[in-house]
């Protein structure tokens, strides 16, 4: 019996192994000193928009491994604000996968892409690994523009969830080249290599199959900030040969492709869907690093600020906050408001099971209010554009 138990908890936390570089790898680290910063924030709270107004566009953002705790250790660090304070609907999204009760980032994005709850590991497939009809793919059929943003390889388990259809969530190469079947107007991320013929296994050259559909193609930060997105409509902007350095070692490229996203995609009359990935906070869980879930959450809340003051403005914009799971099992023990100190403690170096928040600001916020399964978000999104005959796959 005791050897069942020891080979079942080695199978269960095999998923885990995220393969990342030695930069990436953090050690335990309990204690946040406060020396981030202090960043402003309306002080306001959002109104709510009437109930059954329907949104033009949809920002939707992950951070992933994001849990309550996270939050509170990133208002804490931040001196008790931040940007979550000002969205007015929040509610809790359970978050158990189809053939488990703790999810992992694939299945959980998954759910969140398309509506069906599928196994551990599966990127846009259901249990049966046959293909699910996306919300971006769904945008991009109603010819709304369409973007992804990410803090690790655009190739990684939840932008790809958003975009591509494979049974594994480590098939790379296999998920870059789903990108080219698709008319997605923007991606900015690490994974360069992915897409690069000279590295892929097979040598396809889709970094050249990218220019040939008219993308503007970045590969590094400065090209980014450079881009002159009244002229740009079509952009692969690649942060990273894999993942992009931990904030704040990469500076401000979640704030800048934040920017660049929301100026290209908002060209489209039609609307459009952008997902944002706030990628590093879950590695911090898994590292039961305090201090990289603190950097990584303050610099997700500000992307949010910047969702929220393009929809503020907009009045058409549909702006979701949520997670794909909680890692860690992180708790706070202790800290310090007016110095920005945090004690963390954890659980497990894993996921847990635990519901995660979920906020809502601008058309149909209402609808994300309360308890809801992960699966209740997408068909939120599609009844707040008005899709309801689009909701089946």
């Amino acid at each position: 019996m005791l050897l069942v138990l020891v080979v079942s908890a080695s199978s269960l936390f095999a998923q885990y192994d995220l393969n990342l570089p030695d930069s990436l790898k953090a050690k335990e680290e309990l204690y946040y000193n406060g020396s981030l910063p202090v960043y402003d924030v309306p002080q306001q709270k959002l109104p709510l928009m009437p109930n059954g107004k329907k949104a033009k566009n949809i920002i939707l953002l992950i951070g992933d491994g994001t849990g309550t705790s996270q939050i509170y250790s990133a208002y804490t660090a931040n001196r008790g604000n931040l940007h979550y304070n000002r969205i007015p609907v929040a509610g809790f999204s359970v978050t158990t996968s189809s053939d488990a009760y703790i999810t992992d980032s694939a299945s959980g994005a998954t759910v969140l892409a398309a509506g069906v709850k599928t196994y551990n590991g599966a990127v846009g497939v259901n249990d049966d690994t046959v293909r699910v009809r996306t919300i971006l793919e769904q945008a991009e059929e109603k010819q709304l523009a369409t973007g992804l943003v990410a803090t690790c390889s655009i190739t990684h388990a939840t932008p790809a969830s958003f975009i591509a259809h494979q049974p594994a969530r480590r098939m790379y190469e296999e998920i870059a080249a789903d990108f080219l079947d698709t008319d997605v107007d923007l991606f900015i991320g690490g994974g360069h290599d992915h897409f690069n013929g000279e590295k892929r296994k097979d040598k396809r050259d889709l970094l050249g199959e990218l220019k040939q559909k008219g993308y503007t193609l970045t590969n590094d930060f400065d090209a980014l900030k450079a881009v002159d997105t009244k002229s740009t409509y079509k952009l692969a902007s690649f942060l990273a040969d894999v993942h992009q350095p931990r904030y704040p070692e990469r500076g401000e490229q979640l704030a800048v492709s934040t920017t660049k996203a929301l100026e290209i995609l908002s060209k489209n009359d039609k609307g459009f869907f952008l997902m944002i990935e706030g990628s590093q906070i879950d590695w911090g869980g898994h590292a039961d690093n305090t201090t990289y879930i603190v950097q990584e959450t303050y610099d997700f809340d500000r992307a949010v600020g910047q969702a929220l003051d393009f929809a503020a403005k907009d009045g058409e914009t549909l702006v979701i906050v949520t997670a794909d799971h909680e890692t860690g099992g992180f708790s706070i023990n202790g800290g310090n408001i007016e110095t920005g100190e945090v004690v963390g403690k954890f659980t497990t170096g894993g996921h847990t099971a635990v519901m995660v928040p979920v906020f809502a600001f601008g058309p149909s916020a209402e609808l994300f209010g309360g308890i809801q399964q992960n699966s209740d978000i997408y068909f939120s999104m599609i009844r707040a554009l008005g899709w309801e005959m689009m909701m089946g796959n």
